[in-house]
């Protein structure tokens, strides 16, 4: 992966650009005024742009730039401060003060409720298997500015480990988190303007047998999978379903 400056201030940037090249093994090119584009080209590879405040992704595919943006996750934040429900939340039966395991993070919004919910006390461990995903959404994590200062705490309150999540939970000692979630729809459901960029970057393996086993021995309490509501994956991995009226639904392992 290439990794360069923003086109403004790519002096003051160059720094902290080779700070990230050397954490994530990528090779730092001067921007010298080339546009992205013309970058991809002449070096036929991804390309990750350090801004002051931001990081964006741009695919040598061409496909739309991955910025990182908590999306969904603020207006669940602000429905929770009021009071009120969250599907997420209520299958999970997250609590203050639990441990969770995300085993697919993706853009974090499922991980940023939880936190907000887990607290202090709590905590919230989300695993992603793409480096350019994991890097730019555990420093968007720390650097984005919600105006919310309950979700900034919780954004940063996120540890973010880029591995497979079955070698990760084959780690884990027995019942070291209270729930441990699987999201696989995040992979399959990339369709929106925003996160484009994120189709060649994504795990598209499916779920199995052996990771949903690992997880039933971690986890104290229960495993929890969102998926499309005509997936057969519940089925075929041993879920209870929780029914309600929506495109997509949750499956519970106690």
């Amino acid at each position: 992966m290439i990794i360069t400056t923003a086109g403004k201030n790519a002096i003051r940037l160059r720094n902290k650009a080779q700070e990230v090249a050397v954490t994530i093994d990528g090779t730092f090119v001067e921007r010298e005024n080339r546009s992205i584009s013309s970058m991809i080209s002449t070096y036929h590879d991804h390309v990750l742009m350090i801004g002051v405040d931001k990081l964006s992704y741009h695919p040598k595919d061409g496909s739309t730039p991955f910025f990182f943006h908590p999306n969904s996750s603020m207006f669940r934040v602000k429905q929770i401060l009021r009071g009120e429900k969250d599907a997420f939340i209520e299958a999970t039966q997250l609590k203050e003060g639990m441990k969770i395991l995300d085993c697919t993070l993706g853009l974090a919004s499922d991980a940023i409720v939880a936190s907000l919910v887990a607290g202090r006390s709590g905590s919230v461990i989300g695993v992603e298997s793409s480096r350019a995903i994991s890097f730019v959404v555990k420093s968007g994590l720390q650097v984005w500015d919600s105006n919310s200062e309950k979700m900034n705490e919780a954004m940063r309150r996120i540890e973010v480990v880029y591995e497979n999540h079955y070698e990760f939970l084959k780690k884990q000692h027995d019942n070291s988190f209270d729930v441990v979630y699987f999201d696989p729809m995040f992979e399959s459901t990339i369709s929106s303007p925003g996160i484009q960029g994120l189709k060649s970057s994504a795990d598209y393996n499916e779920l199995t047998e052996e990771t949903i086993k690992e997880a039933k021995r971690v986890a104290s309490k229960r495993v929890v999978m969102k998926d499309n509501k005509t997936s057969t994956k519940f089925n075929d991995l041993g879920f209870s379903v929780i029914k309600r009226n929506a495109s997509f639904l949750y499956g519970v392992i106690e």
